[in-house]
């Protein structure tokens, strides 16, 4: 098996989460103990987010570009980032890489394409509902991103930010969130919706909500991340 790079710390729950997900992608029920190699780097999430909210995207690669060279020289294989929103600097830190890295939007997209949906809503971070990267990929394959409203964006925003990333999981933010699901699905026509924040996975852990389909981004992420893996050469 290759030995698996992860950049984490963005945020540290989604981290724990990633790294369980991936040991249970190789748990063959047999009690066989042959675990991949995972090497995890996580950073200081207030520093990056803070160059991204600064707009400071060539520093924040740069920072992000550093830490996936240091996960190389300690022997992974290939990498992942654990959260959606570095991905707006997907394509710049991939140019740079020496080791492949493996997209959880692009990863996203073709479940979202395997399952035969149309029209997927995306909740996540704000900065990752304004950036396009999303959109972008997507729209390779004909495939339209809908954005909920924007007093709903800053809604999510800050339930992210001042609970959910901090741990804090009440149910009245649940509700609240479904609520939001619920209106897109009625207003918008949405047929499924991304959790484009892998903390989002953690307080939405339901299949469904509103009736349409949950694609959680931390276990399409890892299935993607685990074949890898096992892929020869």
């Amino acid at each position: 098996m290759k030995k698996i790079g992860i950049i984490g710390g963005l945020g540290p729950e989604a981290t724990v989460d990633y790294y369980k997900e991936l040991i249970d992608a190789f748990k063959t029920g047999d009690g066989d103990l042959n675990y991949p190699e995972i090497i995890v780097y996580s950073v200081n999430m207030s520093f990056f987010i803070g160059l991204m909210r600064e707009e400071r995207y060539e520093e924040a690669t740069d920072y992000l570009a550093e830490k996936i060279d240091k996960l190389e020289r300690a022997g992974a294989d290939f990498a992942a980032l654990s959260a959606n929103t570095p991905h707006q600097l997907f394509d710049a830190l991939r140019e740079r890489s020496g080791i492949p890295l493996l997209s959880i939007v692009e990863a996203t997209r073709d479940e979202v394409e395997r399952i035969g949906l149309k029209r997927p809503g995306l909740f996540g971070t704000g900065l990752t509902m304004k950036a396009t990267f999303y959109a972008d990929v997507f729209s390779r394959k004909n495939l339209e991103v809908v954005l909920p409203g924007e007093n709903d964006r800053n809604v999510i925003d800050n339930k992210l930010f001042s609970e959910i990333e901090l741990g804090i999981f009440k149910e009245e933010t649940r509700q609240l969130l479904v609520n939001i699901i619920e209106k897109m699905v009625r207003e918008q026509g949405i047929d499924s919706i991304i959790l484009g924040c892998t903390e989002l996975p953690l307080i939405l852990d339901e299949e469904r909500y509103a009736g349409v389909p949950v694609l959680n981004t931390t276990k399409v992420h890892v299935e993607a991340i685990a074949k890898y893996c096992r892929e020869k050469g």
